[in-house]
């Protein structure tokens, strides 16, 4: 039998650190080359030399690309493995900032900056349990497991085929993982693949500081942006209530949003953390003593089983309340002072200010000022969501004063799957063996609280949810857009089994030794043979 170049817990050690010194921030050069040298990780093994074409670099966007590595046997079963390798940046590591991507350096070197770290992490790094580095934890060691459990089931010959698909992007805009709905269900057609489990390898989060409970995840929570542009009156500091500014009418939004527990979901004992404002700020470029009459903000909302359109009527509820109390605020002074109001503030969709927008300059106007946007490369999909509003507001004027409500991306449907059979059995043999083998108490977790790229398959939706989107998501089919017919179409249930680690986007970063190289790949690997116990043994 074929040596297992991954199969000792060192071994896999080992590939981790491998996978952590690529460096692989999203948007840079590192992201755009890490699959290249996955693959050639991969070609190494003789199942790929022997079928070159199952594995296979796909395009996504930007020049950067998913991998995708299929074993297969006379099954049609598969099991997809999900993770994502880029990673945030490491602006925060200082001058040790050259080692965070060096795990085993940077473990030993903090042992010189321990009173730099906070009580918690002076406590692992001393314990020798933690393994430190940018990715250790979110989350190239799910991609480590993922490669030795694709190697061992092409040398074992297991009886499932296993789909390794490791794209860019999660951090951002899930841009790899969208462009790979579509090469999936290419995959299925092509190879007569029936997808049985999209099973994710992300870490464990803890739930609250100090918690060292280890959690498998039956779904992923949901994430949407709910934004707005404020349009007032311009007018000149000296004459102020000749117009209306833009950060008033804003303010009385932002403080019915931050925290409104009304945007808060809570299902099967689990909640979702309170809506935050993600950015505020005025879209004047220069400094002038003309009043700022123009500005935006970003809302973050998380999602359970709420869809777009369940979250645009409330935040556009939510919107109405807040124009009520700035009117009524407003009136207040202009009564004071002695002074005409210039108008009501009035709340609009983004849908409805484009249709407006349309009836007065036509369909080429729209499409050549959302080009002209469009062709700002320095403005990410955020900015040019907000802008593609401002432009139509400039030239409908007589809209203002206005909160414009809309949406930016990214959007993360929330996907679970805590009610299906297949994963019921998975989470109690996950639970029997953590005990049985490792005396590790496994607890599940029905929304996996660090957004993840498993909201773009096995999507559900019994109405049209996601046309609100669709409708109010400036860039939509330009820059941005989701496939979610496509996704439909995957519609096997979801898992998440990965690593416990703790600090995942801060310097203290870290990864369980035990749990990463021992419990959990031992776990999966399991959970993976009995699923298959049904089927008939592979033909090599």
């Amino acid at each position: 039998m074929e040596q297992l170049r991954w199969g000792t817990p060192d071994r896999l050690r080992n590939l981790l650190c491998e996978l952590v010194s690529w460096r692989s921030m999203t948007l840079t050069d590192g992201e755009r080359e890490f699959p290249i040298k996955v693959q050639g990780k991969l070609q190494e093994l003789r199942y790929f030399q022997e079928n070159p074409g199952h594995l296979s670099l796909h395009g996504a966007d930007l020049g950067r690309r998913f991998l995708t590595g299929l074993y297969q046997c006379d099954a049609e079963e598969t099991i997809v493995l999900l993770s994502h390798f880029d990673t945030v940046n490491t602006e925060e590591y200082g001058d040790l900032e050259e080692f965070a991507y060096q795990p085993e350096e940077l473990t030993k070197l903090l042992f010189n900056r321990i009173a730099e770290l906070d009580g918690d992490a002076q406590k692992d790094l001393t314990s020798g349990e933690y393994l430190f580095g940018r990715g250790t934890m979110d989350m190239k060691m799910g991609l480590a497991m993922h490669m030795q459990l694709l190697e061992k089931a092409t040398i074992e010959k297991w009886p499932i085929n296993i789909l390794l698909l490791t794209v860019p992007d999660e951090e951002v805009n899930s841009s790899g993982m969208r462009a790979a709905i579509t090469k999936l269900l290419e995959l299925k057609d092509k190879y007569n693949l029936i997808y049985k489990l999209f099973l994710n390898g992300e870490p464990v989060f803890t739930q609250e500081p100090g918690d060292r409970s280890f959690y498998v995840y039956s779904g992923s929570i949901g994430k949407i942006m709910p934004s707005a542009l404020f349009y007032g009156k311009e007018t000149h500091v000296g004459e102020p209530l000749s117009g209306i500014t833009a950060p008033y009418i804003a303010s009385f939004l932002t403080q019915l949003m931050e925290w409104n527990s009304t945007l808060q979901e809570r299902v099967k004992g689990e909640s979702t953390p309170l809506p935050v404002t993600l950015q505020q700020k005025d879209l004047r470029l220069d400094y002038s003593t003309q009043t700022p009459y123009r500005s935006s903000a970003l809302y973050n909302v998380f999602l359970m089983e709420r869809n777009a359109e369940e979250i645009m009527g409330l935040f556009e509820k939510v919107a109405i309340d807040a124009a009520e109390a700035c009117n009524q605020a407003y009136k207040e002074v202009c009564l004071k002072q002695s002074v005409k109001p210039v108008g009501e503030v009035r709340v609009l969709r983004y849908e409805d200010l484009q249709t407006y927008a349309v009836r007065k300059f036509g369909n080429q106007f729209l499409e050549e000022r959302k080009a002209q946007v469009q062709a700002n490369t320095n403005w990410d999909d955020r900015e040019k969501s907000l802008r593609i509003a401002d432009n139509l507001m400039i030239e409908c004027q007589e809209l203002a004063p206005a909160i414009v409500l809309l949406f930016a991306p990214p959007y993360y449907p929330a996907v679970n799957s805590s009610d299906n059979e297949l994963v019921k059995n998975c989470v109690q043999h996950v639970r029997e063996k953590g005990l049985e083998k490792f005396n590790l108490p496994v607890q599940q977790v029905h929304y996996f609280n660090g957004i993840s790229d498993l909201s773009y398959v096995n999507y559900q939706d019994e109405g049209e949810g996601w046309t609100a989107f669709k409708a109010n998501t400036p860039v939509w089919d330009n820059s941005y857009s989701i496939p979610f017919d496509e996704m439909a179409q995957l519609n096997a249930p979801v898992l998440n089994v990965g690593p416990f680690g703790k600090d995942a986007h801060k310097r203290t970063e870290r990864l369980h030794i035990k749990s990463a190289f021992e419990e959990v790949p031992s776990l999966v690997e399991e959970m993976i043979k009995m699923i298959t116990k049904s089927t008939n043994h592979c033909v090599y």
